[in-house]
């Protein structure tokens, strides 16, 4: 943290019942000088502003608590630079694009920005610091690090709800967020049917956010993503413009073209350079009030490049200067780091414009990413063009992360994930932080998944899951305790009122919490009546309720009735507390077997599918059962099948076999794949593949499968040859 900002820091320790006011900005801010005086915030004041002040500047100032009323004693001066009444601040405000300089005295505040956007982030700084009744005597200069900074609605699964995007651009608004990069997968007009316009009341939905970005400071981006069947012709580049026209006659003035996740004929990348140069130069400097273009590549992260990659040579060489080129780092998730920005800078011969897959979840559809956002290099402001996060389906949810990544991005050098984490949960559920503190603490880390991207997880508690699962006295006291707060966090949280978008979006896990607490608690119980001699009977019931209380578990996962549109299950803490529980649980069980001499089952999980597969990509993914079906999750990436790779299902127990479907997103890939199944005797068995019609990309069994009980299923690329392909969907029916 800079020393300038201790200053504000400190008034804390000099005023016990209160605290600096500056601390509660978001983001932190560059230059605090305070006078380490507080006041009471005005109830109304006199607000005079020079005729360069744009309207949304002053919106942002009548949704200030104080009112505007002519003569009052406290004054706020607005203006920006350049204006004549702002002569004397001139030199405080800083040489920055958004920048701004704020003043406040106890006669009043004075907001200078370095042009609108800058003086509207100005006045969010004065309304946060006014948020708790107080007002401090200070000086700010202020300013981003980053010339572009938000998210970009660009996961695959439920798009978020028109009040969700409005509640977004409001939060983006508040936190000096200007991006907002709108390209759900599953909007058909963004991609499948990207030459269509929109109906005339999704159209309506899309001016109505353009026009509340507007009022928030926020760019609005409209992205396209017209790869998966594009025609290299002036037939679809005229398609190509006029929906951009439309979208144009809608207001929008920014605009993004997507290549992503795709193969074939639309990856070529001199193809896709051309086509951005001619509608930069048809459309964008023909209309003249239009951003430059946002373009995201095809291979858009390190891993799936080289380091002499004639793709990005093509973009490097042929795209126009100015037009920005998206980049996720290393891989497809992963933090930014230093040398990884200067070799795809030197590729693209412009800085990278990152789009950071976290905290997206559509990877890892039955978690819940709410821990501190961290891991990215401090010192690589100027090696990017922008920032977005690529948030989770769950909008609100998101908010935690999105705090801390407008902080990053505002002041890299002086940003503290874990503080940044703390006033976030704030932010987001002020009256129920703590328990929301305490629930996120076990819905941080994504699990074992095809990126290899992990978070640390319930790092408070790592020495007492650590001797507890050893069977150490003290700590297995103490992981009882932890349990107890996890229970009591969520049933705080499932009775809140005050954030029930929240509340909802975390309801299935809260629920799932629940139960986890409740067998750490068993699990513990039984440890007591090991250690104190109880009678063989109450241990023998907390044995059998710890198994029913795993299999809740396991049934609350794949009761669809309890889960959220695309969800895969509910998983939460199991980096490190349910490992300690169940090595805890074993441990006694085993003990209480010798003992007794009883055979328990030793293991208290209940999985009845895993996979095993040499494709990477392939190898982690969630499994799941719903019903009769027995489901993968998708992956979101192309999968890259090298020739006799496999991918296996394996059956904890014998299972009968209805019919099995897989797409792969192509026609004719059937051929491609052999399908095995073990029946229960060992034998591995052919099964044909076939799709129902040419144009069908569904493959299918045929009829040799239904009725069989197996034991594993395999299924092997047998062509040969590198096969790319996506995987929609994986399914069994039992």
């Amino acid at each position: 943290m800079k020393k300038h900002f201790l200053i504000a820091v400190l008034i804390g320790s000099a005023f016990p019942a209160l605290h600096a006011q500056v601390s509660l900005v978001n983001p932190v801010p560059h230059q605090v000088t305070s006078q380490q005086q507080l006041l009471d915030q005005p109830s109304e004041w006199q607000v005079t502003a020079t005729a360069s002040v744009p309207g949304y500047v002053l919106s942002a100032v009548a949704e200030c608590s104080p009112q505007q009323v002519e003569k009052a004693a406290f004054v706020l001066r607005m203006g920006i630079k350049g204006d004549k009444a702002m002569k004397r601040y001139g030199k405080q405000v800083p040489e920055h694009a958004e920048g701004y300089f704020l003043q406040v005295t106890p006669e009043g505040a004075v907001v200078v920005g370095a042009d609108a956007r800058g003086l509207y982030y100005g006045v969010q700084t004065l309304q946060q610091m006014m948020s708790e009744g107080r007002l401090e005597v200070c000086r700010i200069s202020d300013w981003p690090d980053v010339a572009f900074r938000g998210s970009i609605e660009g996961f695959y699964g439920r798009p978020w709800s028109h009040e969700h995007r409005l509640r977004q651009l409001d939060f983006y608004g508040r936190h000096k967020m200007n991006v907002y990069i709108y390209g759900p997968k599953d909007d058909p007009y963004h991609r499948a049917h990207w030459r269509e316009a929109y109906p005339d009341e999704e159209a309506a939905r899309i001016k109505e956010l353009n026009e509340r970005a507007k009022l928030r400071g926020v760019h609005f981006y409209w992205a396209i993503h017209p790869g998966l069947d594009i025609k290299w012709n002036d037939e679809d580049r005229q398609h190509l413009v006029a929906k951009l026209e439309k979208m144009y006659d809608l207001g929008i003035r920014s605009f993004a073209v997507f290549f992503d996740d795709i193969w074939g004929e639309g990856a070529k990348g001199e193809k896709q350079a051309a086509l951005l140069n001619y509608v930069d130069d048809v459309f964008v400097k023909r209309h003249g009030d239009v951003a430059p273009l946002l373009l995201c590549p095809t291979e858009y992260n390190r891993a799936w490049s080289s380091d002499d990659s004639p793709y990005l040579r093509a973009l490097g060489e042929g795209l126009h200067p100015g037009i920005e080129v998206m980049w996720t780092g290393n891989t497809v998730v992963h933090n930014i780091y230093k040398e990884g920005m200067e070799w795809i800078n030197t590729r693209l011969k412009r800085p990278a414009y990152i789009w950071w897959n976290y905290p997206v979840s559509d990877f890892v559809r039955d978690r819940l990413l709410l821990g501190p956002t961290y891991g990215n290099d401090l010192d690589i402001a100027s090696l990017l063009s922008g920032f977005v996060s690529n948030p989770m389906q769950y909008a609100e949810a998101s908010k935690i992360s999105l705090y801390s990544v407008a902080d990053y991005t505002w002041n890299m050098q002086a940003y503290d994930a874990d503080a940044s984490w703390e006033r976030a949960l704030r932010e987001v559920l002020p009256s129920a932080a703590s328990a929301l503190r305490t629930f996120a603490t076990y819905n941080e880390d994504l699990g074992p998944n095809g990126h290899g991207f992990r978070r640390d997880e319930s790092r408070e508690i790592a020495d007492i899951c650590t001797r507890a699962a050893e069977g150490d006295a003290d700590a297995v006291r103490a992981l009882d305790a932890q349990s107890s707060l996890l229970a009591a966090a969520a049933d705080r949280l499932l009775q809140d009122k005050e954030n029930p978008l929240l509340i909802d979006e975390m309801r299935p896990w809260l629920i799932q919490a629940k139960v986890v607490a409740d067998y750490g608690r068993t699990v513990c119980a039984m440890h007591t009546a090991a250690k104190d001699k109880w009678p063989a009977a109450n241990f023998e019931d907390l044995y059998q309720q710890a198994r029913y209380l795993k299999r809740r578990m396991y049934e609350n996962e794949n009761d669809a009735s309890q889960l959220h549109a695309y969800q895969t299950g509910t998983k939460l803490a199991t980096l490190r507390y349910l490992p300690a529980v169940d090595r805890l649980f074993t441990r006694l069980v085993e003990d209480y077997n010798l003992q007794h001499d009883t055979h328990f089952d030793v293991v208290s999980d209940y999985a009845p599918y895993h996979i095993e597969s040499t494709v990477t990509q392939l190898a982690m993914l969630p499994i799941s059962v719903n019903g009769g079906e027995v489901k993968v999750t998708p992956s979101n990436e192309v999968i890259k099948w090298a020739p006799d790779s496999y991918f296996t299902i394996r059956c904890e127990r014998p299972t009968r076999i209805a019919g099995m479907d897989f797409n792969f997103g192509a026609t004719e890939s059937a051929k491609d794949f052999k399908l095995d199944i073990c029946l229960e005797d060992g034998e591995w068995v052919d099964i044909p593949l076939l799709h129902y019609s040419p144009t069908d990309p569904v493959i299918h069994t045929g009829d040799e499968l239904g009725g069989k009980t197996v034991t594993a299923i395999r299924l092997t690329n047998v062509s040969g040859k590198e096969l790319q392909y996506f995987f929609r969907h994986f399914k069994i029916s039992r």
